[in-house]
């Protein structure tokens, strides 16, 4: 059922080399929502992200995921799931080409239908025409559009975005709010934006959280996570 949550996140604790991070976190996603976390530096939201993904194993709670608990599972069966990562400094392949980049997305979405690489291209047609040209040349904007197609090539149910606009020229970043945007409204993917960007913030997200020394500090309906001195005082000390 569209009520049912997505994801759901029950007193998460976790962080690296036996020191908590992550404090207690709940959260819930339904299918089709955009939501924010946002906070400042070091509050724990890319740590968030990271034990979503499974490249980091809580110490205490549980993630249920369509209904189902992956807490124990790894980044692989994650992503076979339906969880896509972009991560924060976008991470592609930089000696492989665009393309090649793109056929290593695919095989985590090969179990819901088959690629649709005519989609990616209308939204990056740039992916398209340089589709032989190795992903380490591109510029970071170009890079960060490849990073979401390659996300978005498996199908996805939940698009994890680990602060998209890191070292992006502002007008790339309104390309990259726009997309992200008609992504979700025409393939229905849900995504978790973590982010500090205010203007990124308020022109995507439905709701949002912020998060404060690995907590949820504060919820934010429609109306708080669009206004952008709401949501300023979490960004700010």
């Amino acid at each position: 059922m569209m009520d049912d949550p997505l994801l759901e996140i029950s007193e998460l604790v976790g962080g690296y080399g036996g020191e908590s991070v992550l404090q207690g976190v709940n959260l819930t996603i339904k299918p089709g929502e955009i939501v924010a976390v946002v906070g400042r530096n070091g509050v724990g939201k890319t740590t968030l992200m990271r034990t979503l993904t499974g490249l980091l194993r809580p110490s205490a709670g549980t993630i249920r995921f369509a209904g189902r608990d992956i807490t124990s599972e790894g980044a692989d069966m994650r992503a076979r799931s339906g969880i896509g990562y972009i991560p924060q400094g976008r991470e592609v392949f930089p000696e492989l080409t665009i393309r090649e980049n793109l056929l290593v997305g695919e095989g985590a979405g090969k179990t819901r239908g088959a690629p649709d690489y005519e989609m990616i291209y209308r939204f990056f047609p740039i992916l398209k025409e340089r589709a032989r040209q190795r992903a380490g040349t591109l510029s970071g904007g170009q890079q960060q559009q490849l990073a979401i197609a390659r996300a978005m090539i498996g199908n996805p149910r939940l698009m994890l975005l680990d602060e998209p606009s890191e070292g992006i020229q502002p007008s790339i970043i309104k390309d990259i709010a726009r997309n992200v945007r008609t992504l979700n409204r025409e393939t229905g993917v849900a995504v978790l934006l973590v982010e500090q960007n205010l203007e990124l913030i308020v022109s995507l997200a439905d709701r949002g959280h912020a998060m404060e020394k690995g907590c949820i500090v504060a919820d934010m309906d429609a109306d708080e996570i669009r206004s952008a001195s709401e949501v300023r005082k979490h960004l700010t000390i």
